[in-house]
């Protein structure tokens, strides 16, 4: 069974994208920072991490870049980057810090499921197993 990280700083946006997974019964973990986010990373196994963008401390940029800087199998996990801002650059620099993907708040809930489920295929397509 496929498991979610999400992490957040926001509780009512956890709460709205945990409902979403809920209804296609995909169980979701959530982090209110990215201190708590990559401690998770680092004792548990996720399919996909969906990543706020604006975080007191560690932003979701520099979560990310960590992640990617790992040297196990947990560096290619799917990414996708959770915003509310829309400024211009900002899907390159997200791309460029290796998230999989961008996707901007309020989450909609089949945009997000699509946006997980090309992640995931994007993934195990560079691991060079077949869809």
């Amino acid at each position: 069974m496929m498991q979610v990280l999400f992490v957040d700083d926001n509780a009512m946006n956890r709460t709205v994208v945990k409902s979403m997974l809920a209804a296609a019964d995909v169980p979701m973990v959530e982090a209110s920072n990215a201190e708590i986010g990559l401690a998770l990373i680092e004792a548990s196994n996720f399919d996909v991490i969906l990543m706020d963008y604006r975080m007191p401390g560690v932003d979701g940029l520099a979560a990310i870049r960590s992640i990617r800087a790992r040297s196990d199998a947990k560096a290619r996990l799917p990414i996708i980057m959770i915003t509310a801002d829309d400024g211009p650059g900002l899907r390159a620099e997200a791309l460029a810090a290796g998230a999989s993907d961008l996707l901007h708040k309020p989450v909609q809930m089949q945009p997000l499921f699509d946006a997980i489920a090309r992640t995931m295929a994007e993934t195990e397509q560079d691991a060079g197993i077949l869809v």
